[in-house]
């Protein structure tokens, strides 16, 4: 069972990596594409003082929402892991009580 549960986990360790490198490409996809109207903008010298800060607005808000991807990925990461290790010391436990039972 302990070597289920090492596989287990890297297997979330390596989904959870993948969810949040997907995640950040994802971001920075986004914040080009939601710039360049921003950027568009500005060249044309329309809205200039409003562009940067309306477009600096925006990149946060942004980013807020895939800082929380992130963040309840790691979360269920960690939730997970505690129940790895729950499993683990259950075993432990187990294995113990049948060592004092068979004494």
């Amino acid at each position: 069972m302990k070597k289920a549960v090492k596989r287990a986990e890297l297997l979330k360790d390596m989904i959870q990596e993948a969810i949040d490198d997907g995640a950040t490409t994802v971001e920075e996809v986004h914040q080009h594409i939601a710039g360049l109207p921003f950027d568009a903008l500005e060249n044309l010298g329309l809205l200039e003082e409003q562009a940067s800060s309306l477009k600096e607005k925006q990149r946060k808000t942004i980013g807020m929402v895939y800082d929380t991807i992130r963040r309840i990925n790691s979360d269920i990461g960690n939730l997970i892991s505690e129940q790895f290790a729950a499993l683990e010391d259950a075993e432990a436990a187990r294995r113990n009580m049948d060592r004092n039972s068979d004494e």
